[in-house]
């Protein structure tokens, strides 16, 4: 249950926060050993949102905190190995990390852990940085003795799920680097410079070319009406973001980017990816085929794979095998249903999954960086030509002027 509570440091400044706690006896408990003093203590269960974005926001996001779980669960791994107590090795990690909402999530962990309960059972009440899938993992561990190994099981699929967020970024970094930088040489161009050069056309007593007269206006009427395109830029913004929130926004997204023509080949290899690495280490982990399909739709991110998979576990309870479930759609290549073909005869999903995973994410890489190399100087040609456009368009009146008053013309 999640408890708010306002209490009193020791230099006697007032800590409003939220925890979560097995009692009331419980949550008094976890103040004190804060070293707060404590001043009221309700339930509210309206507290964990507000203690959800607190945590994200402490932690800088969403890949910050899976860099801190793969240390922590990478750290485990080894101790636990070497026959170190969990709530030992939990403190000695505890102790390593600087003050804040991760430390205190940790803390809460070792909390629990000594009170008796298991690893797994202690990490559910922190969803946000361990997910389905860390704690199914870290459930069958405990109970086939293998906990050693699961950890480091986790600890390789969380930093291959970061290996894959970084690359993305690292990809698109300096295309939107270009844009940005664009947009703003146009947007100079067209409120600073250009009415620099309206005083001159106008002297010129001379018809202006088509392009120019376009620039022109255009610039006119963003010099006129720039505050009112910023008005209609950001509710046009929210109400996009907050549409996307919702369900319908999110599949026609996801539709939408894996549908893309070269792109959407790229998004469905990702995604197949991971599912691919979820499933395997899962199955490899003893969990059974039902329950790794259920975490792995948990995990997936994208409407479209969610629906296969539920699509999938549908058909397994009915007795039909994964191929045939995963075949028949565009979202999974045949090869890779051929692949889990074959694993199912052998007897060896989980290892075949995380082959053909680790041979996805290789050429996935391969491919991401084959598109950037030709997305980046597709960018420059069409960012070139459209400032290119604008400053012929500002010189060309100059140009026939030149040419109306140099030898043979008008002039």
């Amino acid at each position: 249950m999640k408890y708010s509570f306002r209490a009193y440091d020791r230099s006697g400044r007032l800590v409003s926060d939220a925890i979560d706690a097995l009692s009331k006896a419980d949550a008094q408990e976890q103040v004190r050993r804060r070293g707060l003093f404590l001043a009221d203590l309700s339930a509210d269960d309206k507290a964990l949102p507000a203690a959800a974005a607190r945590a994200g926001a402490g932690v800088g996001g969403r890949t910050a905190r899976l860099k801190n779980v793969s240390v922590m669960v990478r750290q485990l791994s080894v101790l636990v190995s070497t026959g170190t107590p969990m709530v030992e090795a939990i403190a000695s990690l505890e102790r390593q990390l600087p003050p804040g909402d991760w430390r205190r999530a940790v803390e809460d962990i070792r909390s629990r852990i000594e009170q008796g309960a298991g690893l797994s059972a202690a990490l559910e009440h922190h969803p946000r940085y361990f997910d389905a899938v860390a704690r199914s993992l870290i459930a069958a561990g405990e109970s086939g003795g293998q906990l050693d190994e699961m950890l480091r099981r986790l600890s390789t699929l969380i930093r291959q799920q970061i290996k894959v967020r970084a690359a993305i970024v690292g990809a698109m970094v300096y295309p939107c680097l270009l844009i940005t930088v664009c947009i703003g040489v146009l947007a100079t161009m067209m409120l600073f410079v250009l009415p620099r050069f309206e005083g001159l056309f106008e002297t010129l007593n001379t018809p202006l070319p088509p392009t120019t007269l376009i620039i022109v206006e255009l610039s006119r009427f963003m010099r006129a009406w720039w505050w009112a395109i910023l008005l209609a830029a950001v509710p046009i913004i929210v109400a996009a973001r907050l549409w996307l929130a919702t369900t319908a926004g999110r599949s026609w997204l996801h539709a939408t980017l894996v549908r893309l023509p070269q792109f959407g080949k790229l998004f469905r290899a990702f995604a197949t990816a991971r599912v691919c690495r979820v499933l395997g280490v899962l199955l490899d982990g003893k969990v059974n085929l039902l329950d790794a399909l259920a975490l792995a739709k948990e995990s997936t991110g994208n409407v479209c794979y969610e629906r296969l998979l539920a699509r999938a576990e549908q058909m397994l309870t009915r007795g039909e095998n994964l191929s045939t479930a995963l075949a028949g759609t565009p979202l999974v290549s045949d090869t890779v249903v051929e692949a889990v073909r074959s694993g199912e005869r052998s007897g060896q999903l989980g290892p075949v999954l995380l082959s053909l995973a680790e041979f996805m994410e290789e050429d996935n890489e391969i491919i991401l960086r084959s598109l950037s190399s030709i997305l980046e100087p597709l960018i420059l040609i069409v960012l070139g030509c459209l400032i290119g456009f604008v400053a012929v368009s500002m010189f060309l009146p100059l140009f026939d002027l030149a040419t109306a008053t140099g030898p043979g013309g008008r002039g």
